[in-house]
């Protein structure tokens, strides 16, 4: 078994596109196929002055590290600092990049694979020290990821396209089929159809497959989206009784450039 371990730069991801993401889907990446999580710890800030102030602020932030807690995710805080200018501006810092790091240079010596979320570029020589230790280093991130980061990892995913990490919003859950995300993984603009690359949980494994898509079914104006493999799609996926019921994708609508 490959001993895994969960390493979340909890504030990188909740400011670049992973608010409300979900950790028990992280437990079950990490738990799945021939895989084993041993450590799952998340970096997170807390404004401590706010805490005793703001009783509405203190049950929220409460309440979410009782989740984590709950996945099995041990909690390591950085509390907010202030500092004052001569001008008498504020500015706040909380950075647990430093912490992550040791932790994970630390305990990497019982692991055979991190996956490791964030997409800041700070982290690529701690990526390098890892895989020198013999770990294997997989990223996951959500927006503005560094590109420096995704080439020196072993492998990097979209969280958008990790299926149910960042639950589709219910207002777009209309219609039969089921919801997924995905890229384009080729696409003829001479004919309007191409084939969506998107991921699925087949036997505690990540799987690829792909789904063939037209622009027919596209709630986006003209075809330029489909020829940056980098955007990613929501989409139903549907039996189409006008195709000998084939597996189609249907409301096509554009979520991000990843």
């Amino acid at each position: 078994m490959l001993k895994t371990g969960i390493y979340v730069d909890a504030e990188n991801i909740k400011m670049s596109g992973g608010y409300g993401m979900r950790y028990d889907v992280l437990v079950d990446l990490a738990n799945s196929g021939t895989s084993v999580m041993l450590r799952a710890n998340s970096y997170l800030a807390e404004d401590r002055e706010r805490t005793r102030k703001d009783p509405d602020y203190r049950q929220k932030v409460y309440f979410y590290h009782n989740i984590l807690r709950q996945c099995g995710f041990k909690i390591i805080k950085k509390y907010v600092r202030r500092y004052h200018d001569e001008d008498g501006n504020v500015t706040t810092k909380a950075n647990a990049d430093m912490d992550l790091a040791i932790d994970a240079l630390l305990q990497a010596r019982n692991l055979d694979r991190i996956i490791l979320l964030t997409g800041d570029g700070d982290f690529i020589r701690l990526v390098t020290a890892l895989q020198n230790m013999g770990c294997r280093v997989e990223v996951i991130a959500f927006d503005n990821v560094s590109h420096d980061l995704r080439e020196a990892a072993d492998s990097f995913i979209s969280g958008f396209l990790v299926p149910g990490l960042l639950p589709i919003q219910a207002t777009v859950q209309n219609g039969e089929g089921k919801w997924q995300r995905g890229t384009v993984a080729n696409f003829n603009p001479d004919r309007g159809f191409g084939f969506f690359r998107y991921f699925r949980m087949q036997n505690d494994i990540l799987k690829a497959e792909t789904v063939f898509f037209h622009l027919s079914k596209s709630t986006l104006e003209g075809d330029h989206h489909f020829q940056d493999p980098n955007r990613i799609f929501e989409f139903r996926i549907v039996d189409n009784p006008s195709n000998d019921n084939r597996s189609e994708a249907w409301d096509i609508r554009l979520v991000k450039e990843s």
